[in-house]
């Protein structure tokens, strides 16, 4: 999960449409003056780096990783520098007219990202559905066992769960859940409803249909 979209959710009135999974193959790239004996730096996203971490100790592990603002800006930078290489994917490498020195280096092989689709419209169900919500739990002992015990009770397949700091209260958090089917559908509004009455806050980011690779 990239932190930054999750934060964007907590503040924003859109809402999640549809998702899109894509595979993803992650190059080596360099520029036209690089001189691919003397690489030192290595530019990517955050994500990318993470990504092709193993390879990277094992081919180039003490050259400095750079973490930038997207893979193609990576590309962007690397063309002008002589000493540098990005790490990113096709249409960095033809956009900015870089070489790849080795390709497919993600360490998994079924390596893929996960896109959101945002529009401002709710989606009816589809039959094959996915649920995202945000939610703020009260400080309290057991506040986490108390957020995921209505799932177990109506056995709703929560497929994901992230934390992260709430920004209004120290020592807080707001946690992020996606789960199988559709708010529409009887058992998640009886969970919805559930944890609507326990939670300080819950906010439904979106149904939409679920993604296929």
């Amino acid at each position: 999960m990239v932190s930054h979209t999750l934060d964007s959710f907590m503040d924003s009135s859109v809402k999640i449409c549809g998702e899109v999974e894509l595979r993803i193959h992650q190059h080596f790239m360099i520029g036209p003056n690089t001189n691919k004996d003397n690489i030192t730096r290595v530019y990517s996203h955050a994500q990318s780096l993470a990504q092709c971490r193993k390879w990277l100790d094992s081919n180039y592990p003490n050259i400095e990783r750079v973490a930038v603002s997207s893979n193609a800006e990576a590309a962007r930078r690397v063309k002008g520098e002589w000493n540098s290489a990005a790490i990113a994917g096709d249409m960095s490498c033809d956009l900015y007219e870089l070489d790849k020195l080795w390709e497919n280096i993600e360490d998994r092989p079924d390596n893929s990202t996960r896109f959101l689709i945002i529009g401002r419209e709710a989606v009816g169900p589809s039959g094959n559905d996915k649920t995202s919500i945000v939610v703020s739990v009260n400080n309290k002992p057991g506040a986490l066992h108390d957020l995921i015990e209505p799932f177990r009770k109506h056995d709703l397949d929560m497929t994901r769960l992230e934390s992260r700091p709430s920004r209004s209260s120290k020592w807080s958090y707001v946690f992020f859940i996606d789960f199988a089917g559709h708010q529409d559908d009887p058992v998640a509004a009886k969970v919805l409803k559930e944890l609507t009455e326990d939670v300080a806050e819950l906010k439904i980011l979106g149904s939409y249909p679920q993604a296929v690779l």
